[in-house]
């Protein structure tokens, strides 16, 4: 199983190594911007080594969204970003369910979502695979509670969508981790990718604040659960002061 953290863009394998991770996932530009991400620096040596490579699309992406100043940019993006993670030699590109707002139609959110996967479709697919990830707030998230998580699969299925589980964002969520990894597999019938974070907040605080594994809210042997359940690669978030105990403690709990 790939053990791995989220790592700093400018030397992703120097920071992998100080990590001792497997993989490592990283953005290609800035997160909260707009711009088409520019080709790595290290695209050679990440396409061609050893570390497997994750990328994350920027937060301000929302292809749920309504407002088409921010839907059709959206979609821009995570196409170019899909091109770019092809670069680096990405399994994946990760990005967030999204919302609509207060007082919108839901349904029109995972409709977006569904044109979009349809029409990239028509245009040849993605660069890498789409990994659609569960999110920890908001009562008009597409992927924070498991029934709106349906919906949205139901619309997006048939296209291959990936799915990554976050653990903290299901905690924040509502979502008990005690068989959550079975209830996401029926929905999705996959789990591609784990985010394998603690939470700062109590159970349903819909607030998404990371800890590491050992100094947290949720019992670090039920997070090891959940990766041993999923066995997929997982990737953790947590505060980078704590990552490298954060990997021993999977390696030792999964060896």
């Amino acid at each position: 199983m790939l053990i791995g953290a989220h790592v700093r863009e400018d030397d992703p394998l120097a920071t992998a190594a100080e990590r001792g991770a497997d993989i490592v996932q990283m953005f290609l530009a800035d997160p909260q911007g707009w711009r088409k991400p520019p080709s790595h620096p290290q695209a050679e040596q990440l396409r061609g080594g050893d570390v497997a490579v994750v990328v994350h699309s920027p937060y301000v992406v929302n292809l749920a969204s309504l407002n088409n100043r921010i839907r059709i940019p959206s979609r821009k993006l995570v196409v170019q970003h899909a091109e770019a993670a092809a670069e680096v030699g990405a399994i994946g590109l990760v990005v967030h369910g999204g919302h609509v707002t207060q007082g919108e139609d839901a349904v029109t959110g995972v409709d977006n979502w569904r044109k979009f996967f349809a029409r990239q479709a028509d245009a040849g697919g993605f660069a890498v695979p789409i990994l659609i990830e569960n999110t920890a707030g908001g009562d008009n998230a597409m992927a924070r509670r498991f029934d709106a998580l349906g919906r949205l699969w139901d619309a997006v299925g048939e296209f291959g969508a990936g799915f990554c589980l976050d653990t903290c964002h299901a905690h924040a969520g509502g979502e008990e981790l005690v068989g959550v990894v079975e209830r996401a597999r029926a929905i999705t019938g996959r789990i591609d990718l784990v985010h394998l974070n603690n939470s700062r907040d109590e159970f349903g605080s819909a607030r998404d604040r990371h800890a590491n594994i050992d100094s947290g809210t949720i019992d670090p042997e039920a997070l090891a659960a959940v990766c041993a359940a999923a066995d997929a690669p997982v990737i953790v978030e947590t505060p980078a002061e704590g990552q490298p105990a954060d990997i021993a403690f999977l390696r030792g709990r999964l060896s």
